[in-house]
């Protein structure tokens, strides 16, 4: 099962699984088609946008884990 960390570029977080969108998408990341998206990790973009990182990695890791 693939694993998501906090320094994943969120192109490659999509990459893992389409699913992830949505949980993305409620965090308040509504920019996922952005050409920054393709270049800046997870933990950099929940620093933009005022979030724990680690609460949303873990909801990513939750949904990856109940849909293996």
């Amino acid at each position: 099962m693939k694993q998501i960390d906090k320094d994943m570029i969120i192109g490659d977080v999509l990459k893992v699984d389409k699913g992830l969108v949505p949980i993305l998408m409620q965090a308040g990341m509504h920019c996922l088609g952005c050409p920054s998206s393709q270049m800046e990790s997870l933990e950099d973009a929940c620093m933009v946008h005022g979030m724990d990182v680690d609460e949303l990695v873990g909801k990513l890791n939750g949904y990856l884990q109940a849909n293996a």
